[in-house]
């Protein structure tokens, strides 16, 4: 089984399109733009949100629900393309190592890193 492309799931391109968006507002004002602020405020401000939206995922799938896990993720998928933006990382870097992982066997895959 090959892993799927892009063209298969055309819906996923809006994390390429949100990327490019928070990517045009890393020099904007921070006073008219949330993203520009969380820019302003550094890497630590954005690993701090990252964190937050992670935990609010979990809390939302043990005793929320599936909807609160949609708003949620939406919210988590957000604040990690601030966090790649901050980073240099470009998602085609993300879509790669998740395509090189596909079809391998999650317990392969992890023995394979190195520490």
């Amino acid at each position: 089984m090959t892993a799927p492309g892009p063209e298969d799931h055309p819906d996923a391109r809006v994390l390429d399109h949100l990327n490019r968006v928070v990517v045009g507002r890393k020099g904007a004002d921070p006073d008219t733009s949330y993203t520009a602020k969380l820019f302003a405020k550094g890497p630590k401000k954005i690993t701090q949100k990252v964190g937050e939206e992670a935990t609010e995922v979990v809390i939302a799938a043990l005793v929320e629900g599936p909807e609160a896990v949609v708003t949620e993720s939406a919210d988590l998928l957000y604040h990690l393309s601030v966090l790649w933006a901050q980073t240099g990382v470009a998602p085609d870097q993300v879509w790669a190592e998740l395509a090189r992982r596909f079809g391998t066997s999650g317990l392969e895959e992890k023995a394979s890193r190195t520490p």
